[in-house]
């Protein structure tokens, strides 16, 4: 099966060459889709040449400003979707998802339409994170969880491996989020569409270098999803939606 690894930048210029390296090395071979958004610290450069040195496996899509994660994931599964891609991975460029996990959602990818990198089963955990952010990220979990019903431990967390058939049954261009209230809702679609999730364990380290793209805006945005859509889930009765 084709699989392709997804990965949104801004100013990732310090990780994204060791992190691709290390990404074309695993086996099974996977292709690597950068998504950046005209980051200033010349990361988009990087990609083309790594690109060119990697023809056929490496691609890259270049947007003309900062846009967002969400619409950044979407730009990418789109084009992976087109390139025929069966299994379509999402992960950050900062080395808080580390590649040596990909295999062991590929196996689960067996079981499960959707599977997480998930800091919050047996075995996962967190390094490196300062207290306030492992209490908001625990707590952001469990609202969401809590009141969305999201049949996930780690409803937050955006290494994600999905089926094409997962992604072809969600109208991607209907998804108003954007951020990472983005993350939130692609699971709530997705458990809607009766679709199997599973999770594996990982370790989540704090980012090795550059600037962390957490703001108060989007937190205030993810809890706005999260009660947007239970408003949405009271309104349609609990049903599946139905595209």
């Amino acid at each position: 099966m084709k699989a392709s690894v997804i990965i949104p930048t801004y100013n990732e210029g310090d990780n994204i060459e060791q992190l691709v390296g290390e990404i074309l090395t695993l086996s099974p071979p996977l292709d690597v889709i950068i998504v950046d958004d005209n980051s200033p610290d010349g990361t988009g450069d990087l990609a083309d040449a790594l690109a060119a040195e990697h023809p056929g496996r490496m691609h890259v899509v270049h947007r003309p400003a900062k846009l967002g994660l969400g619409t950044a994931h979407v730009a990418g599964f789109k084009l992976a979707l087109e390139q025929g891609a069966d299994l379509i991975l999402s992960m950050d460029a900062d080395f808080s998802h580390h590649p040596r996990y990909i295999p062991s959602m590929l196996k689960k990818s067996r079981e499960a339409h959707l599977v997480i990198g998930s800091r919050y089963v047996r075995g996962g955990g967190t390094r490196f994170c300062g207290w306030k952010r492992r209490l908001l990220s625990w707590g952001a979990n469990a609202f969401a969880k809590l009141v969305l019903g999201l049949p996930a431990r780690d409803c937050t967390a955006g290494f994600r491996c999905y089926h094409r058939a997962v992604l072809l049954s969600i109208n991607l261009d209907d998804i108003f989020s954007n951020g990472y209230s983005f993350l939130i809702e692609m699971i709530y679609r997705t458990k809607r569409r009766g679709w199997r999730v599973g999770e594996v364990p990982i370790i989540f380290e704090d980012r090795r270098h550059g600037t962390s793209k957490i703001s108060r805006r989007e937190i205030f945005a993810a809890q706005y999803t999260v009660l947007r859509l239970a408003m949405w889930r009271l309104w349609r009765g609990g049903t599946r939606i139905k595209e």
